[in-house]
C-alpha cells in the first residue's frame, strides 16, 4: 500500500538551502513562525509538503502544494493544477507570480500549485539528472551521475503524484498543466510524445533539446509517424542570449534559441487540428535569469483569467 506523510515543521522553511514543512490555511500569508525567536527559519506559510513514494524504485518524493486564496470559500470548485518541476527554487516564486500579477485584479487564473522536488537523499543534481532526461546519454561533463530515468519518472507522476492530488484535493483532472525548466523543459517534451494527454498544457521553459544529439526531435518524428492529432496547448519560452556566446550567459554551448525555433516551425508543420504552439525569445535573458520573467509569460499566456 502507498503512503502519504506530511512533512514536518509549519508551512515551508528555507534552511541552507533544505525545503520541509506541513500544512497551513490557504490564505496564511508568509510570516514569521508562531512563537518564532528572533533569527528563526524563514516560513512561506499557507503551503504543505507531502510525501508521495514511488513504489518502483523505493524513493521518496517530495510535492509542495499551494492552494489558491478562494479554495475554502468554495468547496464546490475544482481548480486546473499546474505541476512545476525543481519545485526546491520554482515553487516559491511561482506562487508568488501568481499572487502578484492579481493585486489589481485577475490576470492569472486562480489554480492549485504543485511543485514536483527532488528524490529524498539525493542533491538535486542528481535527481534531476537521472528523473529528467530520456536517455542514459548524459553530455561528459556529468558523466559520473545517472541519466535516462525519465520514463520511469513518467510513470511515477502518471501512477503516483497524479492520483494524489486528485485523490486529496479538489483538482480538475481535465485541466492539468505540466510547467519544466531545462531539463524540466526536456521531461515536459518527452511526455508530449509519448503520453500527450497526461497534460492539457505543456510549459517548456529554455528545453535542454540539445540533450543526447537533440534525441528529442527523433521522439518528435516517431510521434508524428503513428498520430494524426497532438491535442495539447503548448508554451515554449527561452532567453535571448541562450544562442552559443564567448561568455557564461550560454551555458550549454548549444543554439537553444534555434532549438526551440525549430521545434516550432517542426509542430506547427504537422497540422495537428487540435495543437496550440507558440514560443518566445525574452531577450536581454540567459538560461538563468529567464525563468521568473518566463514563468509570468506562460502563466498568462496558457492560464489567463476567465472573463
Amino acid at each position: 500500500m502507498t503512503l502519504w506523510k506530511c512533512g514536518a515543521g509549519l508551512g515551508l522553511v528555507f534552511v541552507a538551502g533544505a525545503v520541509m514543512g506541513c500544512s497551513q490555511p490557504a490564505d496564511a500569508q508568509s510570516s514569521p513562525a508562531p512563537g518564532a525567536t528572533e533569527g528563526a527559519p524563514y516560513v512561506l506559510a499557507g503551503t504543505q509538503v507531502w510525501t508521495v513514494p514511488d513504489p518502483v524504485s523505493g524513493r521518496d518524493y517530495q510535492v509542495f502544494v499551494s492552494l489558491p486564496a478562494s479554495y475554502q470559500a468554495n468547496p464546490q470548485r475544482r481548480y486546473p493544477v499546474l505541476y512545476a518541476t525543481d519545485a526546491d527554487y520554482a515553487f516559491p516564486i511561482i506562487r508568488q507570480i501568481a499572487r502578484r500579477v492579481n493585486l489589481d485584479g485577475p490576470v492569472i487564473e486562480e489554480f492549485i500549485l504543485v511543485g514536483l522536488s527532488y528524490s529524498g537523499g539525493d542533491s538535486g543534481t542528481v535527481s534531476r539528472n537521472r528523473d529528467y532526461t530520456p536517455t542514459p546519454n548524459g553530455p561528459s561533463r556529468a558523466s559520473s551521475t545517472p541519466h535516462g530515468g525519465g520514463p520511469a519518472y513518467q510513470a511515477y507522476l502518471k501512477t503516483q503524484a497524479l492520483p494524489f492530488v486528485e485523490n486529496r484535493f479538489r483538482a480538475d483532472p481535465a485541466r492539468r498543466v505540466f510547467l519544466g525548466h531545462s531539463y524540466g523543459g526536456l521531461l515536459g517534451a518527452q511526455i508530449l510524445f509519448t503520453d500527450p494527454g497526461l497534460f492539457q498544457a505543456y510549459i517548456l521553459g529554455s528545453p535542454s533539446f540539445w540533450y543526447d544529439k537533440r534525441h528529442i526531435m527523433g521522439m518528435e518524428a516517431n510521434y508524428a509517424r503513428t498520430h494524426r492529432d497532438l491535442p495539447a496547448d503548448v508554451f515554449m519560452y527561452i532567453g535571448g542570449w541562450e544562442v552559443p556566446r564567448p561568455d557564461r550567459r550560454n551555458t550549454s554551448g548549444a543554439d537553444m534559441v534555434g532549438d526551440v525555433h525549430a521545434m516550432e516551425r517542426t509542430l506547427q508543420s504537422r497540422s495537428y487540428p487540435h495543437l496550440t504552439v507558440r514560443s518566445v525569445v525574452l531577450q536581454d535573458e540567459d538560461h538563468l535569469t529567464v525563468a521568473p520573467v518566463g514563468f509570468t509569460r506562460a502563466l498568462t499566456a496558457v492560464l489567463p483569467a476567465r472573463p
